[in-house]
């Protein structure tokens, strides 16, 4: 039987073959009707057209292959070889992620998604499209012996695998740090380039395997998503006190926070506002206390709080400097310094530059305060609220993220916390529950579902409130596949609002919350409730991004629900 049409031209497209003479050409020019006879329909036609437009790119392709066998660059002639080598099953790439991950916060966030990147375009270039292709290799007769690797493929050829590999983790880190992505890109493209000069690929094979690493690299930020710049931040404006070199400026050092907080730390604050006022914290002293101390010392002198340490720290700093109408200083010293981040500090400088200019932002402070008679202290927070499993997710994801990201960690700690767990009786709003977990942010959290990572407003007035509940059939089945599938948003045993308030009652004895990741005990009934704008925290104006006017309020995000 003659081969069909579509067939002889995928067999030209790819290389399997040369195109047909014979039955195959007097089948094309058969007319088309019943007996041979009439005219060629709109289907043949463009079957015909598409062979002829894919039998070009195929002689262009096979073309500009020879043309490189023949070129003899002598810049190129032992360096393509190696460096085609040693990028073989990703080593080239996983060895320059070490490097990475051994800098700082920026660059090991880059060497993940690098991986990440690599992994997911190895996957889908070598285990799916090279078997649904089944490309021959090129004959390499042209190519000389000097260049030609010492064992060649046996895959198929479409598309280039290592040239996947090396655009993924090239885009990933690109993604992360534009910096990093610059340097990597020029040994991306010369693996890429390599595949051809070693005559293993067509120039259409590397080409297509560069187009999916990158897609498999953008694909990673469905479920890590990328932090914003500083630039796309969004904040009111507010007025502080300009501190040249940090006069009147009383900062307390939490030498326990983390690996910022520590004596090199401390010395290197002092270099970056020598006139400011330090107190060190170490061993058994009383945070809180040190805190008081230095807000009253601070507002004696007309100047401004300032904190080194983590979340923990933040919170408790945020307290006092809004209870004393005083600006806070931020110097990320923590492990994770989530509010930091997310506020646009990224060092001890841009806090530095901040408070001698005089350049801060307005923010809100949550708080949680027991209600209807229930006894214990007001609570703030400045990042999240959550009772039930969550400050065990959180721990859990937490440790597993850096390995295998913040979605897939989210999916496999909220699987070990459902085993694990009992919900929680409640009632939200006068409306009884049972919850498997509540999340509550001081402001909107992106993204949706259970590992949020960032906000862009640190004052739009709003709870980000999430919760899973245990009253709906096989609610932990449910909630873990939605998980893993990515589609939790759309889940009926998930729920989120955007609130400005949340009254929660009849929680049982024995209950506990955590704020800002520091666990509690709870009161039988409470309330979740922001004061907008309450606290002014310094922050360095940022190129392309001026704060709003204190008057003007950002709009509110979309599908936003305000209580």
């Amino acid at each position: 039987m003659p081969r069909p049409r579509a067939a002889a031209a995928r067999a030209r497209v790819l290389g399997d073959a040369p195109p047909r003479a014979g039955a195959d050409a007097r089948e094309s020019r058969r007319p088309s009707g019943v007996g041979g006879r009439g005219t060629r329909g709109p289907a043949a036609r463009g079957w015909a057209k598409g062979a002829e437009v894919m039998g070009r790119l195929s002689r262009l392709d096979r073309h500009i292959f020879e043309r490189v066998a023949a070129a003899h660059p002598p810049a190129v002639q032992s360096v393509l070889p190696r460096l085609s080598h040693a990028a073989n099953h990703g080593r080239l790439w996983l060895g320059t992620a070490a490097v990475l991950a051994a800098g700082g916060r920026p660059a090991r966030r880059a060497a993940f998604r690098g991986v990440a990147a690599l992994a997911l375009a190895s996957v889908t270039t070598n285990t799916i499209i090279k078997y649904a292709t089944r490309r021959r290799r090129p004959l390499i007769d042209a190519v000389p012996l000097a260049r030609r690797l010492a064992r060649q493929p046996l895959t198929p050829s479409f598309p280039s695998g290592h040239s996947a590999s090396a655009a993924a983790f090239a885009t990933g880190v690109a993604l992360e740090s534009g910096a990093l992505g610059a340097a990597v890109a020029p040994v991306a493209a010369a693996v890429a380039g390599s595949r051809v000069y070693v005559g293993v690929h067509y120039p259409s094979d590397v080409v297509a395997g560069c187009l999916i690493g990158a897609g498999a690299a953008l694909a990673t930020v469905r479920w890590w998503p990328r932090r914003p710049s500083p630039a796309r931040l969004v904040h009111h404006s507010a007025e502080a006190p300009a501190l040249p070199e940090g006069e009147g400026l009383v900062v307390v050092i939490n030498e326990g926070a983390g690996p910022g907080a520590a004596d090199a730390d401390a010395d290197r604050l002092r270099a970056v506002l020598p006139k400011a006022e330090f107190v060190q914290r170490s061993g058994d002293d009383d945070l809180g206390a040190l805190l008081d101390e230095a807000a009253e010392r601070a507002a004696g002198l007309g100047g401004a709080l300032g904190v080194c340490g983590g979340d923990g720290s933040v919170n408790a700093a945020a307290a006092r400097a809004a209870a004393h109408g005083l600006p806070l200083a931020v110097f990320p010293g923590g492990t994770l310094n989530h509010f930091a981040l997310d506020t646009g500090i990224r060092t001890f400088a841009d806090t530095g530059e901040a408070v001698a200019e005089g350049k801060a932002i307005s923010v809100d402070l949550a708080r949680v305060r027991p209600v209807d008679g229930a006894e214990g202290p007001t609570r703030p927070f400045m990042n999240t609220f959550s009772i039930g499993l969550y400050p065990d997710l959180v721990r859990m994801r937490e440790s597993l993220e850096n390995r295998i990201g913040k979605w897939p960690a989210a999916a496999v700690s909220l699987a070990r916390a459902l085993r694990t767990g009992r919900p929680v009786e409640i009632e939200l709003n006068g409306q009884p529950h049972r919850l498997w977990l509540l999340f509550a942010g001081n402001g909107l959290y992106s993204p949706e579902g259970f590992a949020p990572a960032h906000r862009t407003h640190l004052d739009d007035g709003l709870l980000d409130v999430r919760m899973v509940f245990a009253d709906k059939p096989l609610a932990r089945t449910r909630i873990v596949l939605a998980a893993l599938t990515g589609t939790l948003p759309r889940s009926r045993v998930y729920a989120a609002s955007r609130l400005r308030y949340l009254h929660l009652s009849k929680l049982g004895p024995g209950g506990s919350l955590a704020v800002d990741g520091e666990a509690h005990p709870a009161p039988e009934s409470l309330l979740l409730e922001k004061r907008p704008g309450s606290l002014t925290v310094y922050r360095p104006a940022r190129p392309g991004s001026e704060p709003l006017p204190g008057g003007a309020r950002p709009p509110a995000p979309r599908g936003t629900r305000r209580g």
